[in-house]
């Protein structure tokens, strides 16, 4: 039951009540706001990260993770070398899962439902990074981590445990219409494979958040 009140009370709700991505558009772009970002980033992806890794630890703080003496379901966050590799596969497969729909759209329907605005100022630029490693932890946090672990005693079986990560993650990202939806769920397995092979959550963190800067770039 905690997992989906987690997800209710940090992605859905919110979601929920902002509509459908059109409300948000002006002439089929999504315009970008320092403004908006920062707000979001400080009222509500570090509160949340916050209340995720509050409960992954138990109250204890990260470091409780990497105590010998821990039993818990939750793997180590100890930063690796290898975490460069995971990044490196992790960003490569969102490339191509994202170059793969984009072309689909085009084909089978009228292409992406909108184009994003980048920031327009060194200011801007900054408070994207910000935000967008902050978005690629908070969604890894959850969706991956949190979720792959915390279902292990419930659902041993990896593949049950990757179909509800996967469409609780799409469902996040109903609003981005078909397209999106689909992008999510392959993302979404594609992200819940790399964790579970490699257990290490910064890796997988960092291509997410990278991904989303290189969308604002390449727009």
């Amino acid at each position: 039951m905690e997992p989906l009140i987690l997800f209710f009370v940090i992605f859905f709700q919110g979601i929920a009540l902002s509509g459908p991505i059109e409300s948000l558009l002006e002439e089929g772009v999504l315009h970008y706001s320092i403004y908006s970002q920062l707000v979001q980033t400080l009222i509500f992806t570090i509160p949340s990260l916050a209340l995720i890794w509050f409960l992954v630890t138990d109250k204890k703080g990260p470091s409780a993770l990497d105590d010998p003496q821990y039993q818990g379901p939750f793997p180590s966050i100890k930063l690796s070398s290898k975490d460069l590799i995971h990044l490196l596969l992790g960003l490569l497969g969102l490339l191509i899962i994202g170059q793969g729909v984009s072309l689909m759209a085009r084909i089978w329907g009228e292409g992406l439902p909108f184009s994003l605005q980048g920031p327009s100022s060194g200011a801007g630029w900054a408070v994207l990074v910000f935000s967008c490693l902050g978005t690629g932890y908070l969604e890894e946090s959850y969706f991956r981590y949190y979720l792959l672990s915390k279902l292990k005693k419930d659902l041993p079986q990896a593949g049950l445990r990757i179909m509800v990560s996967t469409a609780l993650f799409a469902l996040c990202h109903y609003s981005y219409g078909i397209w999106g939806i689909l992008n999510s769920v392959m993302a979404g397995l594609f992200l819940s494979f790399l964790f579970l092979r490699y257990r290490s959550i910064h890796g997988i963190a960092w291509a997410h958040g990278l991904y989303n800067l290189l969308a604002y770039a390449l727009a």
